[in-house]
């Protein structure tokens, strides 16, 4: 298998690993959601391997959740569409099922007993250690799931973790021998470091403008919607210590730190009472807004907010976005409270003239502009390089963390990497805000030291992995084909 592998990987993305459907551990924050058409609840075919409307919107809520963590809770669907996400998704799940599919003819296969180890060993299922099936089950209940569907995601993980450990294959000399001689080049050199405080920037009104006419689609006015809205208060809901303990010990997967790791009850005892108050008070919230539908109950305020202003959750504003003037939103959690929302007006955004957007305009255009005359000196610097007035480095090597003076540990460690990685004996490095005008005086070659044996035998690994990992997806989008079955999931 291997040698095959090794034979044909001219032929054989580094992306495999991300192709593996990661929402066991990431599930417990929630799901997002997405709307798809399908083909009898199938939206592609990957050789003879179905990709389920379901599967696709757990492995894009999971994608939704992981931008949404990293963006501080920011994101919202219309930012997720202009990002692609449900593109990325589908890219995972049909890469999955090419590797499934080769899987297949490979005749790799995982028993129940490896999917039994495997699901008793994520930790967010144990008690104590140990794998509680109640905590297992409310999971399953909290995100709609069936077990077996769970269940075949795991075998199908394990199946491509199986396929991809095939492609291991020890170093061998010669590979040692390249590495370790690049990891022990070292260079001289001459260099200046040039930044925007060197240049003498003064901004041009008529350029500013043009940079804005050019750009003037971009500077727009906020969306701004009209909202009566009914509140319906949860704090003064009454809930006892036994109701709050039994919500927690069933719900209690949806309660971790930052790290994952599960609360105990007392750690997370009032975000469980706050679940429980809006989970009771939920039945008030729904007889509110029939008597608002009907006009028997007056809104609470009238307001006017921009398009996703956290007066509201981002849940409501999702559901905004898809209705029009005059419709009535069924309840939506805001904080500790539910909102009743009939939107009354909605003013788009417009162009904004540009004295409104001169502010925003003069802060790209400046940024735009000093990174122009910015690399115009630096280019200029190069052309007349003056060694006498430039610093010169005693030799340097990508791992010794040398701090190249002005330059700090991080932007020095990016310059070196950058450096090490061109083939150029001169030339411009942007590091951060600065760039770098360099010149190499002397280059020499050093003795391997024998303390870098086991990290050169590890980065060959790895090289070679990601390689034939590459060159394994490649072939694999030859070998067998996508059909897709609704528009929006491949560029």
């Amino acid at each position: 298998m291997i040698s095959w592998m090794q034979k044909h990987n001219k032929y054989l993305v580094w992306t495999i690993w991300v192709a593996t459907i990661a929402f066991i551990g990431a599930g417990f924050v929630g799901w997002g959601s997405y709307s798809f058409g399908s083909k009898a609840g199938n939206v592609a075919k990957v050789g003879d391997i179905e990709i389920t409307q379901t599967k696709l919107n757990m492995v894009y809520s999971n994608v939704y959740n992981q931008y949404n963590e990293a963006l501080q809770g920011k994101l919202d669907d219309k930012k997720a569409k202009e990002m692609g996400l449900i593109k990325q998704a589908f890219a995972q799940l049909e890469t999955q099922a090419k590797i499934l599919n080769f899987s297949k003819e490979l005749g790799i296969v995982v028993s129940d007993a490896e999917i039994v180890n495997r699901l008793q060993s994520i930790k967010s299922f144990q008690k104590d250690g140990v794998f509680n099936k109640e905590i297992y089950n409310g999971y399953l209940r909290a995100q709609r799931l069936k077990a077996n569907v769970f269940e075949d995601t795991l075998r199908e993980e394990l199946v491509i973790q199986k396929t991809i450990a095939l492609l291991n294959v020890d170093a061998l000399p010669f590979e040692k021998e390249a590495i370790a001689a690049g990891m022990n080049v070292s260079d001289k050199l001459a260099y200046k470091v040039l930044t925007q405080d060197d240049l003498d920037f003064v901004p041009d009104e008529a350029k500013m403008k043009a940079f804005w006419e050019a750009e003037k689609d971009t500077f727009l006015t906020d969306k701004m919607l009209t909202l009566s809205v009914v509140w319906t208060q949860s704090n003064d809901t009454v809930v006892t210590e036994d109701e709050i303990k039994a919500h927690y010990d069933t719900n209690s997967f949806n309660y971790t730190n930052e790290t994952g790791k599960q609360l105990t009850f007392e750690e997370a005892k009032a975000l469980a009472e706050k679940d429980l108050k809006l989970k009771k008070t939920k039945k008030t919230a729904q007889k509110a807004y029939i008597a608002f539908k009907k006009g028997k109950l007056d809104s609470s305020e009238k307001i006017t907010l921009p398009f996703g202003d956290t007066t509201l959750s981002n849940d409501l504003w999702n559901t905004v976005k898809e209705k029009s003037v005059g419709d009535i939103l069924k309840p939506k959690v805001v904080a500790d409270k539910y909102a009743t929302v009939k939107i009354e007006n909605i003013v788009l955004p417009q162009i904004k003239t540009y004295e409104d957007a001169k502010e925003e305009v003069s802060v790209l255009y400046a940024t735009q502009a000093k990174k122009e005359a910015l690399l115009a000196s630096a280019e200029l610097t190069l052309k007349n390089f003056d060694q006498s007035d430039a610093i010169v480095s005693d030799f340097l090597k990508l791992e010794e963390g040398v701090n190249l003076k002005p330059l700090n540990n991080q932007e020095s460690l990016q310059f070196l990497q950058k450096l090490f990685t061109s083939s150029k004996e001169k030339g411009i490095i942007s590091v951060s805000n600065k760039v770098v005008v360099y010149n190499i005086l002397e280059q020499r070659l050093q003795s391997m030291d024998e303390n870098q044996t086991n990290f050169v035998n590890q980065t060959v690994s790895k090289l070679k992995q990601s390689t034939f990992e590459s060159n394994l997806i490649k072939m694999l989008h030859k070998k067998y084909p996508t059909e897709v079955y609704m528009g929006g999931l491949t560029n």
